[in-house]
């Protein structure tokens, strides 16, 4: 049942070990939003390092191999100026039918609140260029901004999560709502609607932004970054909404019951869970958690 199994999925930060810490100490220092492959004997890791605003924002999307799931040795890394943008944020790493890779890369529109989505296509993650980089998801610079997508191809059909914030009011653009859409080539997508929205008065009732998805023959479950106000931008705590598709998915906590997983740090953040399976049955779990300092890292466990 796809609402028991959700159950050991559920990031216990007590229990987690580093496996990329942030890229220095104090607030805004960033290394996290993650997305994880099981391939090679190993795991191939990608992820957004920022600094503090003024200071290079979302300045990097890097990717790493571990053949341990914990201890990662760098592959490659796209800077923000390849991408001609002010910032990255998650990336999305996929293994293509072929066997080829593809890499989807979350970019702030220069001067705007807007975002766009760029995917490069590689025989290798070492050998992605920004050179060959192709808008795949636009958005509209006046009305809204896409980002963040959590992509999945089962069987040649391809299934995407992204956020989306309305840039019509200045004062709203951090509101999130997640939309889902279908290719046939991971590049052309068509959109069918909201998946997820903030639920008013509760703790997610500012945006909703999907982190992970799991099947089952019953149903999905999605994992969700969700915040009350526009105070805890960037401090999302981790939610899980049930439904049999993607269009009638529910959150799982009750009226406030509060997020399922947060950290024991600041504000509590506790945000873009991947989860990827591994040949021998076990599952590695990676997120981004706010420490003590303010920082955050990026944190693993097993299960």
């Amino acid at each position: 049942m796809i609402s028991s199994d959700i159950e050991k999925f559920l990031p216990r930060p007590r229990e987690a070990v580093t496996a990329i810490p942030a890229p220095g100490s104090g607030p805004g220092f960033w290394a996290g939003g993650p997305s994880a492959v099981a391939a090679d004997g190993g795991v191939y890791l990608a992820y957004r390092l920022r600094r503090p605003i003024g200071r290079g924002r979302g300045y990097a999307n890097a990717i790493a191999f571990s053949s341990d799931g914990v201890r990662f040795e760098p592959v490659t890394q796209i800077g923000k100026d390849e991408m001609d943008t002010d910032s990255l944020e998650r990336p999305a790493l996929v293994r293509l039918p072929d066997g080829r890779w593809r890499i989807y890369i979350s970019c702030a529109t220069v001067g705007t609140k807007h975002w766009r989505v760029e995917a490069i296509d590689a025989a290798h993650p070492s050998e992605f260029d920004a050179r060959n980089r192709e808008v795949v998801l636009p958005g509209d610079v006046s009305k809204r901004a896409v980002k963040d997508p959590v992509i999945t191809c089962r069987d040649g059909q391809w299934s995407m999560l992204a956020t989306i914030h309305p840039l019509a009011d200045p004062d709203e653009t951090d509101q999130m709502t997640t939309e889902h859409a279908t290719s046939t080539d991971g590049l052309d997508w068509t959109w069918h609607g909201t998946a997820l929205c903030g639920r008013p008065g509760e703790w997610d009732a500012r945006g909703v932004r999907a982190a992970a998805v799991r099947s089952g023959e019953d149903g999905v479950a999605v994992f969700y970054d969700g915040r009350a106000s526009a105070a805890e931008n960037y401090e999302e705590r981790t939610g899980i909404a049930i439904g049999t598709t993607f269009s009638d998915l529910v959150a799982t906590s009750a009226p406030s019951a509060g997020p399922a997983a947060s950290s024991p740090h600041g504000a509590g953040g506790l945000r873009y869970t991947d989860i990827v399976g591994l040949p021998d049955g076990r599952y590695r779990i990676y997120y981004e958690l706010t420490g003590a300092d303010g920082s955050h890292a990026l944190m693993t466990e097993e299960r």
